[in-house]
């Protein structure tokens, strides 16, 4: 959607193509290829809803009263079935995508624009629970695709005005690809089919006109995602001493505790300019 408005914006820049030798009025096309940081998810652990009251603040319990997830937690894909095999930390990735915009120069030295973007980046995010079994339960997500458009706004300098500055901010909206990977093959496992997230960006950048239409640039983004409603749910069959469904037979739902998703991204950045 946001990329469809910035192309809908660039399109009707057409007659200020003359415009462009005089400044940083007039549409853009172009696009990015940089990398984007390992997700930034501090304690990220499991909480749990054992009486599927909408509350996660549960301790899953055997027959016997012990936690059942007491070998604890880690950020990141496990490697086999207890702590002491190894978790495989989070990481970052590629980021590139597409954008157009348009930008608006006010006098000498200030302009202010808006872009949409099209983005896809190489990120993964995971976290995982032990249990007592011993068994692994992980939560992996990486963003599918992502959509935004966010306002500029600059200070042009130079002696044609050929280098701008500029902060950026604006909505953000993701396609999220959530999986849940376990090794009990007891339970049956189920999530409720959320994989989208809305959140924001902002951020900063630097850009140099090339002729009158051609301009290069590098930018730091910020993107926070709410990624706020995956859930998984444990259920039958198992046997009835089984912890997932000791409290409610229906079992017990699971979520992650860091439900936003949060990375920045360097990037460089080139646009051919109407």
């Amino acid at each position: 959607l946001a990329l469809g408005i910035g192309l809908a914006v660039a399109a009707t820049a057409a007659p200020a193509l003359a415009q462009s030798a005089n400044g940083w009025t007039g549409g853009y096309v172009g696009g990015h290829v940089g990398r984007a940081s390992k997700p930034d998810d501090g304690d990220d652990r499991f909480l749990f809803d054992t009486n599927l009251d909408g509350n996660f603040d549960d301790v899953v319990r055997t027959a016997a009263g012990a936690d059942a997830f007491s070998p604890g937690f880690c950020n990141g894909v496990a490697e086999g079935a207890t702590p002491a095999e190894g978790c495989r930390s989070n990481s970052g990735g590629a980021d590139w995508g597409l954008r157009a915009g348009y930008d608006w120069q006010v006098g000498d030295a200030w302009v202010f624009g808006v872009v949409g973007e099209y983005a896809m980046n190489d990120i993964r995010d995971g976290v995982t629970a032990y249990s007592t079994t011993p068994a692994f339960y992980t939560m992996l997500r990486k963003v599918d695709q992502m959509y935004a458009i966010r306002a500029r706004a600059g200070f042009a300098f130079g002696d044609r005005s050929e280098n701008l500055v500029y902060a950026t901010l604006g909505p953000a909206r993701a396609r999220i690809e959530n999986v849940h990977i376990t090794s009990n093959g007891v339970n049956t496992f189920t999530d409720n089919g959320n994989h989208t997230a809305s959140g924001r960006q902002w951020g900063l950048g630097y850009e140099r006109r090339i002729g009158d239409n051609f301009s290069v640039g590098v930018e730091y983004l910020m993107t926070e995602l709410r990624d706020r409603d995956y859930r998984v749910r444990a259920s039958g069959p198992a046997p009835a001493t089984n912890p997932f469904i000791l409290v409610n037979p229906q079992g017990t739902d699971f979520r992650r505790s860091d439900q936003d998703l949060d990375f920045d991204s360097l990037r460089v950045t080139a646009s051919w300019r109407f």
